[in-house]
């Protein structure tokens, strides 16, 4: 029963085709920083274009990707409000766009997130549950609202042999 079993698992693994192209791994860090600064979820709505900066000059092949302060811009794709029980805020960025570099080569994602406070919310609640009213009171114990600053370094990857 096992042998046939194994033999079955076998066929069908070797039989699988990948789509994904496992020769090009070459992916190259573009480190940016937000043009203006982001205090609250408040200060931002879902679609919004946001501009971010180069921090450093990237060259790949003798060829220069992109120049120190050239712009980049994101949309935004989802913003999600601080949660109970410590659960932070978070802001996705998608779509990033730089001259000269098809959409389809750079990362398609970022997510910034708040403060997580569930570390220590989550510990005390625990502790607080065998007295009946006081455990639930952690509920109310929401999460940090996402704060981008100027100084706060994101980094995409430049993936130049995808199309």
């Amino acid at each position: 029963m096992n042998r046939i079993f194994l033999f079955i698992l076998l066929f069908f693994a070797c039989s699988v085709s990948y789509a994904y192209n496992f020769e090009s791994t070459a992916k190259i860090p573009i480190k940016i920083s937000i043009d203006k600064e982001i205090l609250s979820e408040k200060d931002v709505y879902e679609g919004q274009i946001i501009n971010f900066r180069a921090v450093n000059t990237v060259q790949y092949n003798n060829r220069t990707i992109i120049k120190r302060g050239d712009i980049v811009s994101a949309r935004v794709k989802v913003v999600i409000s601080s949660g109970m029980n410590g659960i932070p805020a978070s802001i996705i960025f998608d779509n990033f766009k730089i001259h000269g570099i098809l959409s389809a080569q750079l990362d398609e994602t970022k997510e910034v997130f708040g403060q997580d406070r569930s570390l220590w919310v989550f510990p005390l609640k625990w502790a607080l549950t065998p007295l009946p009213p006081t455990g639930s009171l952690t509920n109310f114990i929401k999460g940090g609202h996402v704060k981008v600053r100027e100084n706060k370094v994101i980094t995409i990857y430049y993936h130049p042999n995808w199309t």
